[in-house]
């Protein structure tokens, strides 16, 4: 076996492992075109980047803040900006990007409104994903003891916790609206399974794929 065919069945096999635990990472996929040029805002280490780059040919960039998330980009080749999402997307010009990415980051924004403005300033279209507030386990955990929910997709404290915008699926459909924001399509998955039925209860990850009406 050559060196390129070894390094194809690598690529394969790492696409279907990710997409196997990573159902978020399949349905991004599915909203990206081929070739396309994609900014990941708060990439992390760049998997994500990594995973478009190898499934679809995307040209892909990143924004990241961490210090040791952006050394890892740098370190598996992900093209990476460090720089805090805080200040706004200002650097990049309107309708630079095919698709821009907020993946689980949405909550943690302190300025939702003009961060979600800004993406649609710079992307064709927007991916947003965010932990649904509203899923049943979080509404439980609060009925029940009293106390703010911890999970899997929401694992901190509530005294050290990254997330000061929590919401709930309702609540960006009203943001939408209010904002003049078309959906395009809009998922609702639960470990790794997609929800139909009353999402904003049965639904902890929200997806939602944008543009400006």
């Amino acid at each position: 076996m050559t060196n390129t065919t070894q390094n194809n069945v690598n690529s394969t096999n790492k696409i279907n492992l990710i997409t196997k635990y990573r159902q978020d990472f399949a349905i991004i996929a599915g909203w990206v075109g081929f070739g396309s040029k994609v900014l990941d805002l708060g990439c992390g280490d760049g998997t994500l980047l990594q995973f478009l780059r190898s499934s679809l040919d995307t040209k892909g960039y990143g924004v990241e803040k961490d210090d040791a998330n952006w050394l890892a980009c740098m370190q598996n080749g992900t093209n990476v900006i460090q720089m805090d999402l805080e200040a706004g997307l200002s650097g990049f010009e309107d309708q630079s990007f095919d698709t821009v990415i907020l993946s689980q980051t949405l909550q943690a924004m302190h300025n939702t409104e003009e961060i979600v403005q800004e993406m649609l300033r710079v992307g064709r279209e927007v991916i947003v994903t965010f932990p649904n507030f509203g899923y049943w386990r979080n509404r439980i955990q609060i009925a029940s003891g009293g106390h703010m929910p911890v999970s899997k997709d929401l694992p901190f404290q509530w005294f050290d916790t990254p997330n000061v915008h929590l919401c709930t699926i309702n609540d960006f459909d009203q943001f939408c609206k209010n904002h003049n924001i078309s959906v395009i399509e809009r998922k609702v998955i639960t470990e790794g399974n997609e929800v139909s039925f009353m999402p904003n209860l049965m639904g902890n990850l929200a997806m939602y794929r944008l543009k400006v009406s």
